[in-house]
């Protein structure tokens, strides 16, 4: 039997879901092309950040007006595009640590005859016309915008703390899967508050096993059941939580499409707060396992799947061995309320009790206590995912950290041919871990 390799088995799964979103809205016509000054999007402060603007492939039918704001909040400059030389520049000094967002829109037809209709094209994948660029000013020096609740840590430890008094009382039912030499279970396991479920899948042969924990991106859906089984063949023991107390072969399983907004004036009642939990007790579970191999335990995900590896990395730091993200999502909660657009969970600014519950859930805040070496993939013109936040979050983190910049790239489910290079790394990385070797960040660059 050929063994599928790791990597591929990641990066297969990603183009997947790339290849099925382009071929259900098409080929977005493209009116601009942007050329950076700096390919990497990295630059320091007083320095020229800069971008050539030129005709794209479709010719240009639109006129276009261009803000330059700050971590995506603060407007620095404004101006109009003049292609009538065959290119434009768009450039800014950079006089801080910040995030530089430029937001590229149509305002009229070039034809004034022309029929009203909706815009079309650009570069974030939403075929409305709008396009964006964007770039880092010494991301490494970006700081906290707001402090650690002095309680933060008694917080979770109390929390921590009770759920280890409960059973873990695991159930496991086999689960068929069509990868040969895997064997599956569906797990369901007592946390405090709620139930943990998911998707475990590992070699089927006697042996112990590198761990991996994936976890999920927002939304309610069904588990990718075969994904975790291609992983398990590739030598991993997978267990694959799902982010609520359902099971992970159901679709939706009653679970409210808002539920980021329930208790989020209250840190203990926030949805968060059980999901994490959940997460713990996967973790708890995994290690009872007598087929773990005792010394690797992965964190992946990506969006939501980040913030809770992150907040999972955090709150067990002497149990991980790495920490694998894309495109974090939760960082920097309070961002709005100090010169940062924050986002999802889009939780309230003008609510200042929700500001307050935030922090308890923002993974900026469990970031200082991460041990293991952490790979973050920043799109830098996310508006889902803030790159803002996902450096400060970086930048709390002691240990090894490796930042991977994705210039052109939203957030992955909008744009997920420019976000290739995370998950690519990520099974890199996977494929080094799975054969005993260690992880060695490439670091943080100015």
């Amino acid at each position: 039997m050929t063994r599928t390799r790791p990597h591929l088995v990641f990066v297969f799964a990603f183009l997947c879901a790339a290849s099925s979103a382009f071929a259900q809205r098409g080929p977005i016509p493209q009116q601009l092309v942007f050329t950076p000054d700096r390919a990497g999007g990295i630059y320091d402060v007083g320095e020229t950040v800069g971008w050539t603007v030129m005709p794209g492939p479709a010719t240009p039918t639109y006129a276009y007006k261009w803000t330059i704001r700050r971590n995506n909040a603060v407007v620095l400059k404004e101006g109009k595009l003049d292609l009538s030389s065959g290119r434009d520049r768009i450039e800014i000094t950079g006089d801080q640590a910040e995030m530089i967002y430029v937001a590229i829109e149509p305002y009229a037809n070039l034809d004034p005859d022309a029929p009203a209709a909706r815009f079309v094209g650009g570069n974030t994948g939403r075929n409305n016309g709008f396009y964006a660029v964007g770039a880092a000013v010494a991301p490494s020096r970006i700081g906290l915008s707001t402090p650690r609740p002095e309680d933060f840590d008694a917080f979770w430890k109390s929390k921590l703390a009770a759920q280890a008094k409960l059973p873990i009382n695991p159930v496991l039912s086999p689960v068929q899967t069509d990868v040969p030499g895997v064997e599956m279970s569906l797990f369901v396991l007592d946390a405090l508050g709620s139930k943990a479920h998911g998707y475990l899948a590992k070699p089927a042969r006697e042996g112990k096993f590198p761990a991996l924990i994936q976890l999920q991106y927002a939304g309610v859906y069904a588990l990718n059941a075969r994904a975790d089984a291609l992983h398990a063949a590739g030598g991993w023991l997978v267990i694959n939580v799902d982010a609520h107390d359902k099971l992970p072969s159901d679709p939706s399983g009653d679970v409210p499409r808002n539920y980021q907004t329930i208790g989020n004036t209250d840190r203990e009642k926030s949805y968060f707060l059980n999901m994490y939990l959940r997460d713990s007790r996967a973790l708890d579970y995994l290690m009872t396992r007598p087929d773990w191999d005792g010394r690797t335990i992965v964190l992946a995900g990506g969006s939501m799947g980040g913030q809770q590896s992150l907040a999972l990395a955090g709150l067990r730091p002497e149990k991980i061995t790495a920490v694998l993200v894309c495109v974090p999502a939760g960082a920097d909660t309070n961002g709005d309320l100090h010169g940062r657009k924050a986002g999802y969970p889009n939780w309230p600014p003008d609510n200042p009790e929700a500001m307050r519950t935030a922090l308890y859930f923002d993974p900026v805040n469990f970031a200082s206590r991460i041990q293991a070496p952490v790979m973050a993939g920043i799109g830098l013109i996310d508006t889902t995912s803030p790159p803002a936040g996902i450096w400060t979050a970086l930048n709390q983190i002691p240990g090894p950290r490796e930042a991977l910049p994705m210039v052109e790239s939203d957030h992955d489910n909008f744009t997920p041919d420019k976000a290739r290079a995370c998950p690519a790394r990520t099974a890199e990385i996977l494929d080094v871990l799975v054969k005993g070797g260690e992880f060695k960040p490439n670091g943080i660059k100015p």
